[in-house]
């Protein structure tokens, strides 16, 4: 969606946008009918060979993942293909970049779509007796949301392609979006060599007999991949350490500003100069002021005394200078 944007490829990227939310929503609330199933189990490597039990679940997860791999005649067939088209029609560098990530970015869609699909409901159980025990096909309130979004998902690119890129998009567009007369890209995506149109599919089912291979018929290789390289198996367990750099780069020096602020500035000059120190100063003048208050009679006749000789001294002075 984002580098279909970026070739001016407007209408592209919203359709993409408008078939992405059927399948998306679909495997998110799939997923929650797994985990219902299942007893809140949300852990893939407990699950594995289930499709019996929650066949509807099944089916619909496996239609939202046909959808989100982009297989032939769905909705994300229509759409990812278009971007793809739409990226390399541009005929830019950017372009081409963009072409080229998102072949690699489809087989890799594909191959963890599969690997989800393979790891829950496929293969060997995995899952303990207690679950299986207790294991049920959720009901129709449940279903009756994610068959809706399996037939978007489904039909969705092949209803509406017409009108967001096809012969009817001028119509249905209007001028809601403005492109640059050298910017047709949707002319241009229609001359695309046809290897270029068939790269997505043929990247799709690669990622899906990688995932087969690896987790049905070989599913002891991602354990001895991940032993043989274990360095490069921890960088992408952790996800890059994209964390732990943001932390390093963002989160620590910003607290270290706002500890510094908050320390030095807000608690050393503001709360010193300002309430506090206020507060402190009529505190120390209240505290001298109340030892003046020794209850002792005489002392307070004493005090009179003064006043009253001052008040005479002044008044004395004052007036003979008048």
């Amino acid at each position: 969606m984002f580098f279909a944007a970026g070739v001016s490829a407007y209408n592209v990227a919203v359709f993409h946008l408008f078939t992405h939310a059927f399948f998306k929503a679909l495997l998110f609330l799939g997923a929650g009918s797994v985990i219902h199933a299942m007893s809140d189990e949300q852990d893939m490597r407990r699950m594995g060979g289930v499709y019996r039990l929650i066949p509807a679940t099944w089916v619909l997860m496996l239609i939202g993942t046909l959808a989100l791999t982009g297989f032939p005649l769905t909705a994300g067939y229509f759409s990812k293909d278009a971007v793809i088209e739409a990226a390399y029609a541009a005929g830019s560098d950017v372009g081409q970049y963009g072409f080229a990530m998102g072949v690699v970015a489809a087989a890799m869609t594909a191959f963890y779509s599969w690997r989800l699909i393979f790891m829950t409901f496929h293969g060997k159980t995995r899952a303990s007796e207690e679950v299986l025990s207790h294991m049920h096909e959720s009901p129709p309130v449940m279903l009756a949301p994610l068959m809706i979004l399996a037939i978007g998902a489904l039909f969705a690119g092949a209803v509406f392609a017409g009108s967001f890129i096809g012969e009817h998009s001028s119509e249905f567009w209007g001028n809601a979006l403005f492109v640059m007369p050298d910017k047709n890209i949707l002319e241009a995506m229609h001359h695309v060599p046809a290897w270029v149109k068939y790269s997505p599919v043929v990247a799709g089912f690669v990622g899906l007999l990688l995932a087969y291979y690896m987790y049905i018929r070989r599913p002891d290789v991602p354990a001895s991949l991940a032993e043989t390289h274990y360095g490069l198996y921890q960088f992408l367990l952790n996800k890059w350490y994209f964390d732990e750099l943001y932390d390093l780069l963002f989160v620590r020096p910003a607290k270290a500003i706002g500890n510094f602020l908050w320390v030095r500035g807000d608690g050393g000059v503001i709360d010193r100069f300002g309430p506090d120190g206020i507060a402190e100063a009529v505190q120390r003048v209240t505290r001298r002021a109340v030892q003046l208050q020794s209850g002792y009679l005489y002392h307070y006749a004493f005090v009179m005394l003064i006043g009253l000789s001052a008040l005479t001294t002044y008044y004395m002075f004052t007036g003979g200078a008048h």
